[in-house]
């Protein structure tokens, strides 16, 4: 079988491309295109592949929006949820409690056992305003 039957063979039998044909036969890519284009099947056949691959996007990209969508919609339920709580804690009053405040700003306290509080991490204790609560108690 001579390089230019395989090729044919590879094509339109083995539904190859023609990178992969190149590859297999140990040719240039572009001497593959030019055996193809050679013969009548040539461009029925690239249409048929085209329309195929059109489809087969078009479903890859549906499903790939339900999957973002669906992500999208628990996270926004998330959201209102936390937006809900923080209504709730701010709506009232015109200071919120200090364990409320800690909720809020959680990174910046750490716990101590043996006091049972919060206090304010070293690290920070110089950059925070006066009116932030340095140590909370938690009982």
């Amino acid at each position: 079988m001579s390089k230019r039957d395989e090729i044919i063979t590879l094509y339109f039998e083995e539904k190859m491309n023609t990178i992969e044909i190149s590859k297999k036969v140990n040719v240039v890519k572009s001497y593959v295109s030019k055996v193809l284009k050679q013969d009548s099947r040539y461009d029925e056949e690239k249409k048929q592949r085209k329309d195929k691959n059109k489809i087969k996007r078009k479903n890859f990209n549906k499903e790939n929006m339900r999957k973002v969508r669906k992500n999208n919609s628990l996270n926004n339920e998330i959201l209102k949820v936390q937006h809900y709580q923080a209504s709730c804690e701010l709506s009232g009053r015109k200071t919120i409690s200090n364990r409320a405040f800690r909720n809020w700003n959680s990174s910046i306290y750490r716990y101590h056992e043996r006091t049972k509080e919060y206090r304010i991490k070293e690290e920070i204790k110089d950059k925070i305003s006066y009116a932030v609560p340095k140590k909370i108690k938690w009982e």
